[in-house]
C-alpha cells in the first residue's frame, strides 16, 4: 500500500474575481497558528484494485484478445468506424427531432407516462424490486456470457 501526503497552500484570496495586491496581503499580520489553518491536508492511500478499474481492465484484455485473435482485422476497424458514424448519425436526427414544434412536448409527455409506470411497476413495492434486481442480473450474465 502506498501513501502520499502533502501540505497544499489555500487557494488565493479573491475580491470581485480580482486577486487582491501583493501589498495588502503584507499589511495583514500572520501568525503560525493561522499558517497552518490556511493549508489543505491532503492523503491519499492506494489500496487494490477496485471493482471499477478491474471491470474497466477486463474490457481492455477482452479487446485486446479480440484484436490479437483477428486473422481479419480490416472489417474490425470497419466495424468501429460504423459504430462511430452511427452514433454522429443519431446525435444529428436527435437534434432535428428537437426543432420540430409538437414533437418534443409529446416525447416529454410519453417519458414521463413510461418513468411513472416503471416506478409503479418496479421501484414501490419491495418484492418488485427484488424482481428487476433479477431481471438485470439476468441481462448482465447474458451480456457477458455467464
Amino acid at each position: 500500500m502506498a501513501s502520499i501526503y502533502a501540505n497544499l497552500p489555500s487557494p488565493p484570496l479573491l475580491v470581485h474575481g480580482k486577486r487582491i495586491p501583493f501589498r495588502t496581503l503584507q499589511k495583514l499580520p500572520l501568525s503560525t497558528i493561522k499558517e497552518r489553518q490556511n493549508c489543505v491536508a491532503v492523503v491519499v492511500k492506494a489500496t487494490g484494485e477496485s471493482s471499477e478499474s478491474s471491470t474497466s481492465l477486463s474490457i481492455v484484455k477482452s479487446v485486446q484478445n479480440i484484436w490479437d485473435d483477428s486473422e481479419d482485422r480490416l472489417p474490425l476497424v470497419g466495424l468501429g468506424f460504423a459504430a462511430l458514424v452511427a452514433v454522429w448519425a443519431s446525435a444529428n436526427v436527435i437534434t432535428a427531432v428537437d426543432k420540430l414544434p409538437v414533437v418534443p412536448s409529446a416525447l416529454e409527455f410519453v417519458g414521463i407516462l413510461y418513468s411513472s409506470w416503471f416506478v409503479y411497476r418496479y421501484l414501490l413495492l419491495k418484492p418488485n424490486r427484488e424482481e428487476l434486481l433479477q431481471i438485470i442480473k439476468k441481462s448482465v450474465g447474458d451480456i457477458l456470457g455467464q
